[in-house]
């Protein structure tokens, strides 16, 4: 079986789609879309069905929402003033009830609620001066790939490969990292959409032996002063939903909880849900 990610746009006389066919997750999801959107339906369910895909995700506008949920596709969360300050909506479609169901989902529901319990702006101790943050650059491709190998067991996409990483700064992916004398112990990254002016952060890992020190949120605080110098307002994460950690710095660095992605994509050693937060700077 492939076990790539292909970017893929298909024109039909009436619409024009573009889709992100993902082998490794058994998915596809759609990321644009225009024209008749009763053909942009069709279409995406065909290309699904020529992969296989147990799970269809449709990043959808308000207009259409009706008609994918008399398709039979799910809501699941949405991400506000997406799509350059219209909402964008995640409705999704499962062809396998076993990727349908969660056997984790009362306990993310715990880790949520004490999550959304913690104070909204907690304070940001600096961390200890033998760290030192900066923005990542091709010469350090290597040691990003180093640190997500360590960190994950399984990922979505190959960050463990350093010539994946280098292609992905290429293309446009900011990192920041934090060096402790002289290693990389720790970083996050911003997959930005300059047309609709939004980015994502994400690829957030820390070594486990430097976690104490909160670096997460200065991360995370760089890539925002990043963005918003580049014109992005729309910023939003989507974080395992059994990671308390990661959802807590989201959620004490002002993101708004917007829904749960269930058996979104394989990571650490499974298939695992993702909570998805939002913040936006308009």
């Amino acid at each position: 079986m492939e076990t790539g990610i292909i970017e893929k746009q298909i024109k039909k006389q009436r619409c024009t789609i573009h889709l992100t066919i993902d082998h490794f997750n058994k998915r596809v999801r759609v990321e644009d879309y225009l024209g008749h959107f009763q053909e942009c339906i069709e279409e995406t369910l065909k290309a699904a069905a020529d992969m296989a895909a147990e799970k269809i995700i449709f990043k959808t506008r308000k207009e259409n929402l009706q008609e994918l949920l008399s398709r039979g596709f799910l809501y699941e969360g949405s991400i506000d003033r997406f799509f350059l300050g219209s909402d964008c909506f995640f409705l999704v479609k499962y062809t396998r009830n076993e990727r349908r169901n969660s056997v984790e989902w009362d306990k993310e529901d715990r880790i949520l609620t004490d999550v959304l319990n913690l104070p909204s702006k907690a304070g940001r101790d600096e961390p200890p001066s033998t760290y030192q943050v900066r923005k990542a650059e091709l010469a350090d491709a290597k040691q990003l790939a180093q640190l997500y190998g360590k960190v994950f067991e399984v990922y979505p996409t190959p960050m463990n490969d350093p010539a994946y990483v280098k292609k992905c700064i290429e293309n446009g992916t900011v990192f920041y990292i934090y060096l402790h004398e002289g290693k990389l112990v720790s970083a996050a990254s911003a997959e930005i959409d300059a047309f609709y002016h939004n980015a994502e952060i994400t690829d957030c890992a820390t070594l486990p032996e430097h976690r104490q020190f909160g670096l997460m949120k200065h991360l995370i605080a760089n890539i925002e002063d990043y963005l918003i110098s580049h014109e992005i307002y729309c910023i939003y994460s989507i974080a395992r939903s059994l990671s308390f950690g990661m959802n807590a710095a989201l959620h004490q660095h002002g993101y708004s909880y917007r829904g749960r992605l269930a058996n979104n994509c394989y990571i650490f050693d499974k298939l695992e849900d993702m909570n998805l937060w939002v913040k936006n700077y308009t």
